[in-house]
């Protein structure tokens, strides 16, 4: 049998939508391909009446290592109907212009509409979960996480000040933010858990059943109910200067890749896959 070649996998189970990364080999790096298949999978949950909550999963060791910046599959010159706003095709031009454009695009436009899903979503997160991971685990409403997770943004290592959807303040709080991305150490499952941001822990082979219990719990209510009680802490959150801080951190994330593309070899001041999986593991 042909090896299951879809990088996201749609399912839905009672009235819960399983929707699982499926690139494992490469630590569910996302590509675009995969960014645009998460985006059909949310709409199809969304859609569907059925379907009361949203689970987000990642197949394999790991629930994702972030962005694709290495693999064989790696499509950041491909062209895609843009869905998150009406900035222009990023393969059109060059230099700052294409990134800015490519990254309001798949990056943060794509995780605040995420953020915005009408219906509750739980990150099932396992191993590591790294830069444009939490990206995609913070947009979510709930996660939990397995005893062997680990929570990482090493992209100062990059002189980059944070990943794009740059949530870290009002997810871990100012300090803590402060030396999560100061030092880019791990932080393990437990301390999420003490500090908040993760809302259970649970032995890895009982993950799975744990994050579906909770889902089961919340399917429960009113499904109008959970969307108004979900639009009432964003929009708290966002009282607090979420979005505008995002916008602002944004443009300084971008300046710091141009920064690097005019003294050094690149926007990523020289690092790849290989030397930001080994900095991780030094940091750890």
């Amino acid at each position: 049998m042909a090896a299951d070649k879809a990088v996201v996998h749609y399912e839905v189970r009672d009235q819960v939508a399983v929707v699982t990364m499926n690139r494992p080999d490469y630590r569910n790096a996302q590509n675009s391909v995969m960014t645009y298949a998460l985006d059909d999978a949310f709409y199809r949950a969304c859609e569907d009446d059925r379907v009361k909550v949203i689970v987000l999963a990642g197949e394999g060791k790991h629930f994702s290592a972030g962005h694709d910046i290495g693999s064989p599959e790696r499509d950041i010159d491909v062209s895609y109907p843009r869905r998150a706003g009406l900035w222009w095709d990023h393969t059109t031009h060059s230099g700052g212009e294409s990134r800015f454009a490519r990254e309001q695009e798949v990056y943060l436009g794509m995780c605040r509409r995420w953020r915005e899903m009408p219906k509750p979503a739980i990150a099932s997160v396992q191993g590591a979960c790294v830069a444009g991971g939490l990206m995609l685990a913070w947009v979510c409403d709930l996660i939990v996480a397995s005893e062997d997770a680990f929570f990482a943004d090493p992209v100062v290592k990059m002189g980059i000040p944070g990943v794009e959807y740059f949530a870290h303040p009002w997810v871990l709080g100012p300090r803590i933010a402060k030396e999560f991305l100061f030092t880019g150490r791990r932080m393990s499952a437990q301390r999420a858990y003490e500090i908040g941001m993760v809302n259970d822990v649970v032995p890895r082979d009982e993950l799975a059943d744990a994050t579906m219990r909770l889902a089961g719990d919340i399917a429960g209510m009113p499904s109008f109910g959970l969307s108004l009680t979900k639009k009432a802490v964003n929009q708290a959150e966002d009282l607090m200067g979420m979005q505008n801080g995002m916008d602002s951190v944004f443009g300084l994330h971008h300046f710091a890749h141009a920064h690097n593309a005019e003294v050094g070899k690149d926007s990523l001041a020289g690092m790849d896959a290989r030397s930001m999986k080994k900095s991780n593991e030094e940091r750890g």
